[in-house]
């Protein structure tokens, strides 16, 4: 009889086109772990109305979108779980649930919490569902008795906080839910195209249906080492996106390592670093588009894959919610 595999579980909200950092900070991953552990990925989509509770129209295309991207990215429905969020209603019990254990204070005290309110201060986020995501989070997760969330360091102490929430659960009402565990992994740091943060709302992202002349563009458009003014003045290559951007993507370092030479040297220019660029991540990026191509080409199929994913994620759900029901003493 097989072992058992470890259970992974990880979401992504749907509130845009999927861009590179999506790519480098978690599909990749997402692609690596499915061979070692009996990985559930799920569209946030309940997430996403946290901060786009005004206009949810793009939700539902959004999600059937990332999904397209995620397979094409390498995560393959024959070996994970790909759902929806919303199509599991028990998510939203056991967050109740959770509710009603849970200190205020533990979810004000949240970093994200007060960052996120101040950089999207266009948006009212003073509801009751932005302030209680994480619990929401940890009902994801806790619902499947998920041992390992996939997490960069930075977000360990989101995790700490549903560790602590199960803890407190289990302490009333016994060892009812798993804790889980961050599964650490490396997060290579791409900023955007203007060096600030890569985000939809700064429109400074390469998205990942991007086309091969589009992503051309797009690097020309890259911000350098603004000291730099002429080609013939030593450049500094540490913190430069279009090196960083060489690291990522280019698997020629040898190819990187003359560019950055030269670079620091003064004896190349930027339209040569980033011509260079520009066609390894092309070449990198296109058996991902054609797989992408091929996906889009049956949009009912990425549907019934979400559905289907959705039925298996649910039987385990349920059965959870049985146990925890039993728990509370909430069996009628």
């Amino acid at each position: 009889m097989a072992a058992v595999k470890p259970r992974v579980v990880s979401g992504m909200r749907p509130t845009g086109k999927l861009h590179l950092g999506h790519l480098v900070g978690a599909l990749k991953n997402w692609a690596a772990l499915q061979d070692t552990y009996d990985c559930f990925y799920f569209v946030a989509d309940w997430h996403a109305l946290t901060s786009e509770y005004a206009n949810t129209s793009a939700i539902s295309g959004y999600a059937l979108d990332n999904v397209a991207d995620w397979i094409a990215a390498g995560v393959d429905p024959e070996k994970s779980t790909i759902f929806i969020q919303s199509l599991v209603p028990e998510h939203a019990e056991l967050y109740l649930l959770l509710q009603m254990v849970t200190p205020l204070p533990w979810l004000e005290r949240v970093p994200t919490y007060k960052e996120q309110q101040e950089q999207l201060s266009e948006k009212d986020l003073s509801t009751i569902g932005f302030l209680g995501y994480p619990l929401l989070q940890t009902a994801d997760v806790a619902i499947y008795d998920g041992r390992y969330v996939p997490v960069g360091e930075d977000q360990v102490p989101h995790l700490e906080l549903s560790r602590e929430v199960v803890r407190r659960f289990n302490q009333f009402y016994g060892e009812t839910l798993v804790e889980a565990q961050p599964l650490l992994t490396p997060v290579p740091r791409l900023p955007g195209l203007d060096n600030r943060k890569m985000s939809k709302s700064y429109g400074n992202t390469i998205d990942l249906d991007d086309d091969a002349e589009t992503l051309t563009k797009k690097v020309r458009q890259m911000y350098t080492d603004p000291k730099r003014v002429r080609a013939d003045i030593p450049g500094t290559v540490e913190g430069n996106p279009v090196f960083m951007y060489h690291d990522a993507f280019n698997p020629d370092t040898a190819q990187v390592d003359d560019l950055k030479a030269r670079y620091r040297a003064g004896k190349v220019g930027d339209v040569e670093v980033k011509t260079k660029l520009a066609a390894a991540m092309n070449a990198a990026l296109e058996p991902m588009r054609e797989r992408r191509r091929e996906v889009l080409a049956n949009p009912e199929r990425i549907r019934e894959i979400a559905v289907e994913g959705s039925r298996k994620a649910r039987a385990i759900a349920q059965d959870t919610m049985e146990r925890v029901r039993a728990a509370v003493k909430l069996r009628y």
